[in-house]
């Protein structure tokens, strides 16, 4: 037995058996960005638009006209929509979904801070009017990651956006299993026989939805060695991320394909908390960014160069807006004589730094330990505090003291499209405690927000991106540590996979 509930023979041809990133505890796409949440969300639920592989949005449950003064979007939802409860999707649905999802989400917040209404028409319509124009409405709820806009039952998603929903029925490809959702073990998800794809062919996120396989069941495998074990067996048949240094144990099978699946890769990242001390202190807070250095993160983590850069650029390195002003320090060695200098202007008094550790995420097990011992040796009194990444996922929603259960450090890792803009960049949120966690108080971030928008030009956007980036560095929003690509691994019957950056089970097909 590989883990509970699981038998260790060769996986059914009408079953794809995957090692995701992580294991499955919290299931609402609205109270956590966590992405092994945002991947079972994929599963059940549909959006209304979606972005390709040009980064364009589509029409995914829904297509849209704008009036010509850019104030109103009118979107008629596609035929053939149903609950997975049987109940047909409604544009009351949509507008519920919405309303939830912009209490949270950055870029929701933004526009509906210039709404006027969003309502229903009638079954199929709805209509968003806005007070002034938002040039990036359809990029924002387009977006493929940091809380898309999943559309869900209206009783659902009159859920409080803090109170996490109980029930978990989408209109999407695949239903979810409730009794075969088992945390620490796995979850399952069946084909949705209702289910009607769109007829434009499957471009990263958008187009059809086909679904070739019965079931996808999602295990549970803490041990590396132990995953590429079972796919070397053909026990399982995907692995979202091989630990790197196991990677050459699939070299030269033929019977495994290990690739690269998102070309753009992932960003590591520090966020330290705003609300309590040391880091409510903006200069114990860049004394924190001075400590940290990229390349011994990066090199702990992923150890073979080729599959990782530093990069000081929050908006990813290679894209439109990036600039790496103000991370000099963090793309070479630190300067950790600086840091203790802050410190000690500050007047830092050796209060503990709670950093959460997660033990059970091999992309994520490196950097706390790493940046335990730069801020160790630029003076930091650091508690590092072990736990699993499902644990450290409802932690870090805590607003608690630290002594009281909350913290003061967690590390995490966005894939490049999640921040490579300051309205989709969650943690550019600065509006307090609506923000991300963290929940920094800060005005002149949103200021330069609202300036972006504006922008006339890519040539004015990208200045303004500038100076966002001058200014997170000066304020730590948060502290980029560099970026990496992980491989996957897939035994060579699955075929046909979309290699977009998020993980979809739709449109692959597995050989008997």
């Amino acid at each position: 037995m590989l883990v509970a509930g699981f038998s260790a023979a060769p996986a059914s041809a009408r079953t794809v058996t995957a090692v995701m990133h992580s294991d499955l505890r919290v299931l609402d796409p609205v109270i956590t960005t966590a992405h092994i949440t945002r991947d079972h969300a994929y599963m059940i639920y549909d959006v209304l638009i979606a972005v390709d592989e040009n980064f364009k949005p589509q029409p995914q449950m829904a297509d849209w006209q704008v009036s010509g003064d850019g104030k109103v979007y009118t979107f008629t939802l596609r035929d053939g929509l149903k609950f997975h409860d049987g109940a047909p999707v409604t544009a009351a649905d949509a507008v519920a979904s919405l309303q939830r999802w912009a209490k949270r989400d950055a870029g929701g917040q933004l526009i509906m801070d210039i709404t006027a209404s969003l309502e229903a028409k009638d079954d199929k319509t709805l209509v968003w009017t806005l007070d002034k124009p938002f040039p990036p409405l359809l990029d924002t709820i387009a977006k493929q990651s940091a809380l898309p806009p999943f559309i869900m039952p209206a009783r659902i998603a009159e859920t409080p956006a803090d109170t996490a929903i109980k029930e978990h029925i989408g209109s999407g490809p695949f239903k979810f299993v409730p009794e075969e959702f088992q945390p620490g073990v796995g979850v399952s998800y069946v084909k949705n026989t209702d289910y009607v794809p769109r007829s434009e062919p499957a471009s990263w996120l958008a187009g059809g939805k086909v679904v070739n396989v019965d079931k996808v069941r999602w295990l549970t495998m803490t041990d590396g060695q132990t995953a590429v074990n079972a796919l070397a067996s053909g026990e399982i048949d995907y692995i979202e991320q091989v630990p790197v240094d196991l990677a050459p144990l699939l070299d030269g099978d033929d019977k495994v394909v290990l690739e690269l699946r998102d070309p753009l890769g992932y960003q590591t990242m520090g966020r330290l908390n705003f609300k309590h001390p040391p880091f409510d202190n903006q200069k114990i807070r860049q004394a924190a960014l001075l400590a940290l250095s990229q390349e011994p993160v990066l090199a702990t983590m992923m150890g073979d160069p080729k599959f990782y850069k530093p990069c000081g650029a929050i908006f990813g390195c290679g894209t439109p807006l990036a600039s790496e002003a103000g991370a000099e320090t963090l793309i070479a060695k630190g300067d950790p004589e600086r840091a203790k200098a802050l410190l000690k202007e500050a007047g830092y008094d050796n209060t503990p730094v709670v950093l959460m550790q997660p033990t059970d995420v091999s992309s994520l097990t490196a950097q706390p330990v790493v940046a335990a011992q730069l801020l160790r040796a630029a003076g930091f009194n650091v508690d590092m505090q072990p736990m699993d990444w499902q644990t450290l996922v409802g932690r870090r929603a805590s607003q608690a003291a630290p002594k009281d259960g909350g913290w003061n450090v967690f590390f995490t890792n966005w894939q490049i499209p999640e921040i490579a803009g300051p309205l989709n960049n969650v943690m550019l949120n600065g509006r307090g405690d609506t923000a991300w966690f963290g929940w920094p108080q800060d005005a002149e971030i949103e200021k330069l927000k609202q300036e972006f928008i504006a922008a006339a030009t890519p040539e004015d956007q990208a200045k303004v991106a500038a100076r966002i980036q001058a200014h997170a560095m000066e304020n730590v929003l948060y502290i980029p540590l560099g970026e990496y690509n992980p491989p996957q691994a897939r035994r060579a019957s699955v075929t046909d996979m979309i290699r977009a950056p998020i993980p979809v089970f739709w449109n692959l097909n597995k050989a008997e």
